[in-house]
């Protein structure tokens, strides 16, 4: 298992990147080569200083940092020396297993979908998120941001993915899926939703229990909730915002804290040929821990595997 790290990505790092992988190997005994991709001259001193000095951890120098406020694809056609472009580059060609960075969020889902390409028969790969339920189990929206325009087609082919992450990554047996609209009976919904219902309801891949309303986002009715990417990075924005206003305010409960996005470390591009993971920009050392064990758990489990097998018809 060979794990590809940008080391340069996010706001924090290298520091905090460096960090993250010191607590991941003091928490585990693990098999994994890690390959870290930035500047050498900053990131040697760091891994001597956390004794990180192990066979098993190797650098490769990228001297350019794609910054977050560039394009993404010209900034990854004019610094192909980049961390971004020369992980992806390791990855399509084969020398690591998966690709994770904190970095600009535009250039890793160009990266994602020009490098390594969709799995044949996705009509468009997603990005999900874990939404806290408040029985302190963990339901998946998705799209939130990726696809912020979509048809039927793309929010049927969201449940199959989201179904498949919830079964083998998050551990639920048969997923329930809903359909967010703005009413529980079909025939609900814009255009978008409208079409959508009959298809998630003839699917026979899923377990679509009909539609969710926001009020259900927080309970127990759905664990895999499928919305076009407007509507999903709304619902996301939201639900950080809890965390940030009531730790501004003092406020402190077990469910509440869930919503601190370092808990799960970084979200998977659903639907691409191998395990890229992106992690907020403002990650520090548990969040990029975090992004490494779901790498690991998502080549153990061959979920790659799994979803190529799911799409083959």
């Amino acid at each position: 298992m060979n794990i590809g790290l940008d080391i340069m990505g996010g706001d924090f790092a290298p520091l905090e990147a460096v960090k993250g992988l010191h607590l991941f190997m003091n928490e585990h005994v693990s098999p994994a080569n890690f390959v870290l991709f930035g500047d050498e001259e900053k990131v040697r001193p760091l891994l001597e200083q956390f004794n990180l000095n192990a066979p098993n951890i190797s650098v490769v120098h990228a001297p350019q940092v794609i910054e977050m406020n560039e394009h993404p694809t010209k900034a990854l056609k004019e610094k192909q020396q980049s961390s971004i472009a020369v992980g992806f580059y390791a990855l399509a060609k084969g020398k690591i297993d998966a690709f994770i960075s904190a970095g600009n969020t535009g250039a890793m889902l160009v990266g994602a979908m020009y490098s390594i390409k969709a799995i044949e028969g996705i009509l468009r790969p997603t990005i999900s998120t874990i939404i806290p339920k408040q029985d302190g189990t963990a339901g998946l929206l998705l799209d939130v941001g990726l696809n912020a325009d979509c048809k039927p087609e793309h929010l049927n082919q969201f449940a199959i993915l989201g179904s498949l992450y919830s079964k083998y990554i998050l551990g639920i047996e048969n997923p329930k899926v809903g359909l967010v609209n703005i009413g529980e009976e079909e025939g609900k919904g814009n255009i978008l939703a409208q079409g959508t219902y009959p298809l998630l309801k003839e699917n026979n891949q899923i377990n679509f229990v009909g539609n969710i309303e926001g009020r259900d986002i927080f309970i127990d009715k759905a664990d895999v909730m499928v919305c076009e990417g407007f509507t999903g990075n709304v619902i996301l924005k939201m639900a950080e915002s809890f965390y940030e206003i009531t730790h501004q305010k003092g406020i402190r409960h077990e469910y509440l804290e869930q919503f601190n996005f370092e808990n799960y470390g970084g979200t998977p591009v659903l639907g691409v040929s191998k395990p890229v993971i992106i992690g907020h920009g403002i990650s520090h050392a548990k969040a990029f821990m975090n992004m490494i064990k779901l790498a690991a758990k998502m080549i153990d489990s061959n979920f790659l595997d799994k979803m190529q097998e799911s799409f083959k018809s």
